[in-house]
Parts: structure tokens; sequence; C-alpha cells
């Protein structure tokens, strides 16, 4: 098979773009490097050229996932509205990224990468960056409270959050459980709960 040509320094970004594609549509066990080098038009070793192995790969794809999700999280925080509103909003965004690309937000929040005692240097950044987005926000909406409060907050918040998606993707919330309540209001109940407001 003729490979396509490809200009060398946008191989990487092809890359990490395409196993994104991937991660979104299958979850990171979808992800084969070869598969991979033969979607994008290049050879079986290719990508080794420009990534250690699948590993670092997916780093950087949750890296990815990490950017977009603070791209959702410094619009919340530039959002009209005082800082509960903002607040409240900041949590959608962590629900509403988790909906719409499970496969990516299991890589970033599921997988071993930032649990390791030394996490993959190109992710720890965005991580970071996400959590102190998150606690700017928790913050905004009680300018008073000092840095131990506003800490436990965001981690009550975010356990509240995390853990409603936790039980919704494995679907041990039963009709009889939920109904009348549409969609809606359990993630309006979840969101009141996380935040207090």
């Amino acid at each position: 098979m003729n490979k396509a040509p490809y200009h060398h320094g946008d191989l990487r970004q092809t890359l990490i773009a395409a196993a994104l594609a991937v991660v979104e549509r299958g979850g990171a066990e979808a992800l084969s490097l070869r598969e991979l080098a033969e979607s994008v038009g290049v050879s079986r070793a290719a990508p080794y050229r420009h990534f250690a192995d699948r590993d670092e790969l997916l780093a950087c794809v949750a890296a990815r996932g990490f950017e977009d999700l603070n791209v959702g999280y410094e619009a919340a925080l530039a959002s009209p509205g005082d800082g509960h509103a903002r607040m409240r909003i900041a949590s959608q965004v962590y629900i509403d990224f988790a909906e719409r690309r499970p496969g990516l937000f299991k890589l970033m929040f599921e997988s071993d990468l930032l649990a390791r005692d030394q996490p993959p240097p190109v992710l720890i950044g965005p991580a970071n960056h996400a959590y102190q987005l998150l606690w700017r926000a928790v913050a905004g909406a009680d300018p008073t409270a000092d840095e131990k409060t506003v800490k436990a907050r965001t981690i009550t918040m975010w356990s509240t959050v995390y853990g409603f998606l936790a039980l919704d993707r494995a679907r041990r919330f039963k009709p009889f459980m939920t109904q009348p309540l549409t969609r809606a209001e359990i993630v309006e109940a979840v969101i009141t709960a996380a935040t207090g407001v």
C-alpha cells in the first residue's frame, strides 16, 4: 500500500487528533497504534517517532481533553451573573463534557494516568489547571471564605457531580428511583446539592 505523504511537523498533532476521535468513539481500549497509523496513511513505525508507546499517546489525548474542558471552565468563569451562577455553570460544564464525550472523560478521570507516582508530564499542567479553574469558580461564590473552606467545598462539589455521573454511567438509577423526574430536573438537583445554591 502506498503511504500518503505527510508533513513531518504535523504528524504528531495529526496522530493526537486521530487518536482523540478513536477514544471518543470507543474508549481508550479501542486505540491501536497500528490501526491509527493506517488510518492516517503512514507506516506502522511512524507513530513511534513521536510517541514512545501507546501510553504516551493516550496521555496526550487526555491532556487535549483537559484543555477542552478548561475552555468550558474559562467560559463559565467569564459568564454573566454572580459567583454562585458561575459556579453552577462550571458544574454544568463538567456534566455536559462527561455526557458528550464519555470515552474521553473516562480516560481523563478513570484511567491510572494521573494516579501514578509520576504522571505523564504532558498531562500535569492541563489537569492541574482544570482543578484551579474549578477552585476559582467555588472561591468566586464566597469571596470571604478562607482557603481551607474553599478546598473543602471544591472537593465536595466535584465528588457530588462525579458520583452522580459514575452511578448514571453504571445505570444504577432505575425508573422507579427517578420517575416522575425529568433528566433535566435530576441534573438540576445534583448541581444544587453540589454547589449548595
